[in-house]
């Protein structure tokens, strides 16, 4: 449980400076600097730090208020800023101290801007519960976050009606990396934002609309503040953004997602029913083959930019959208499971090629086929879905994919759990387009075929997955 009070601290009390951690001490220099004026600011605070067996990662999450910049045209908001995710002690306490030179810690802290409603005297504390829900997930994953990923969060941010429900991430405007004799610490910046903004950073990419965001001042302005009482996407107050933006991005750009973690499972229809053994369905009663460690790796690298689609209860992983992007390592990665020491040798699973295969999706993974086609292999490269359920993976490839073992010839081919579909499925697009739309609603199950394929793709509901025994 979190309490609400004023900074004790070097903020407040720099002469007694040198009894606080460093890493602390380097952070709150750097409010200083841009708070000069607020020594004192409420703090929520971890009554049991997380490092004493509390369930709060972060020790502190200070509430300035920000009188925003009118030659810019921001308005006045709130400004939050954590405590935590960095090394703040440096003596092995929370995070392993690994030299100046590295990040700190996971490398970042968290910020986020709420405009300041009129009137409101103090600043909403729901944001801290926010912040504390997403530390939660880097500390559990040891997964970590980059300017341009997106969450999704399935839910508005402040349990409210709000339209607001998902989450985007980027530089914060105003505070500077710090460096400290723990490392670097660079500061990303929560914007929340409407579904239908989270889908066009899915479909394109993180970076292009936050660039968006930046250019409608209700939207977020420039330096994109929250506002949870906003009722429109920025496509609704200028339509042309998807058209002559967004849909002409993924046209000549592609999209930088190239994979998910996802609820999904394939079937090989060429083999009979009855053969558990090599069944990629649920398993029930018995215990599937998992993935070699080079498979994993292969993966794994296709998965360094992916999302998984959960509730709020359960954050998902998200890496980074941009490839190519300079990331800090994660400590582990999203692939990484509680039984990666009972993966079989990679040299005892041979590659088989398949006559037909039935691919299954949750609705919400069936609505990325589109993404998969139109900003992926239309553009020669690939797409992953990993299972969350397992380890299930079901990748498209185009031809020429560097490390794909299926092909055009042989367009179905399977590695133990792993399975690659080859871009004859490209000739799918338009159909499956229209079938798997953002706007795509239908009663559930719902199936699809192409006999001349030998390709069948269901969509099922989330209770498939969640619940096999049922």
């Amino acid at each position: 449980m979190d309490e609400v009070r004023p900074i004790n601290g070097p903020a407040a009390a720099p002469g007694l400076a040198s009894i606080f951690p460093p890493g602390l001490q380097a952070i709150y220099g750097e409010c200083r600097r841009l708070y000069p004026d607020q020594a004192n600011p409420l703090q929520v605070t971890a009554i049991v730090k997380y490092w004493l067996g509390g369930p709060d990662p972060l020790d502190y999450i200070s509430m300035y208020r920000n009188v925003g910049c009118a030659a810019q045209d921001v308005q006045e908001h709130w400004h939050y800023i954590s405590f935590g995710l960095s090394d703040l002690y440096g003596d092995n306490r929370v995070h392993e101290f690994t030299g100046q030179e590295g990040p700190s810690g996971f490398g970042f802290e968290l910020t986020f801007r709420l405009k300041r409603e009129v009137g409101e005297t103090a600043p909403p504390t729901w944001p801290a519960e926010l912040m504390q829900g997403l530390a939660r997930y880097v500390f559990q994953s040891e997964n970590t976050f980059c300017s341009g990923d997106h969450i999704s969060w399935h839910s508005p941010l402040d349990n409210s009606e709000s339209r607001i429900q998902h989450m985007l991430l980027t530089e914060d405007p105003q505070i500077s990396p710090v460096h400290t004799p723990f490392g670097l610490v660079n500061f990303l910046q929560i914007v929340g934002v409407c579904t239908e903004e989270l889908q066009a950073a899915q479909q394109w990419n993180g970076q292009g609309i936050l660039e968006l965001l930046r250019g409608v001042h209700v939207a977020g302005g420039p330096w994109l503040i929250t506002d949870m009482r906003r009722g429109e996407t920025m496509f609704d107050i200028d339509p042309h953004l998807q058209q002559e933006r967004v849909d002409q991005g993924i046209e000549t750009e592609g999209s930088n997602l190239s994979g998910v973690s996802a609820k999904c499972v394939w079937d090989d229809l060429s083999r009979p029913s009855e053969d558990e053994e090599d069944s990629r369905s649920i398993c029930i009663g018995s215990q599937p083959r998992r993935l070699s460690e080079k498979d994993t790796e292969q993966i794994r690298e296709a998965l360094r930019k992916g999302l998984e689609f959960n509730t709020k209860a359960a954050l998902p992983p998200i890496n980074s959208q941009k490839q190519g992007h300079d990331r800090p390592q994660s400590r582990k990665d999203s692939l990484e499971s509680e039984s990666s020491a009972a993966i079989i040798p990679h040299e005892l699973v041979r590659t088989r090629q398949l006559e037909s295969v039935h691919l299954k999706f949750n609705q919400e993974s069936g609505t990325l086929l589109p993404l998969c086609l139109r900003g992926r292999l239309l553009h020669g490269r690939h797409f992953t879905y990993k299972s969350i359920n397992g380890d299930t993976a079901i990748t498209f490839v185009s031809t020429g994919v560097e490390g794909a073992f299926a092909t055009e010839e042989h367009p179905y081919a399977a590695h133990g759990p792993w399975l690659q579909n080859c871009n004859f499925v490209l000739r799918l697009s338009l159909n499956v387009f229209l079938l798997f739309d953002s706007s795509f609603q239908t009663k559930l199950p719902k199936e699809y075929s192409w006999p001349e394929k030998k390709l069948k793709i269901s969509v099922l509901p989330d209770s498939v997955f969640d619940n096999p025994l049922q």
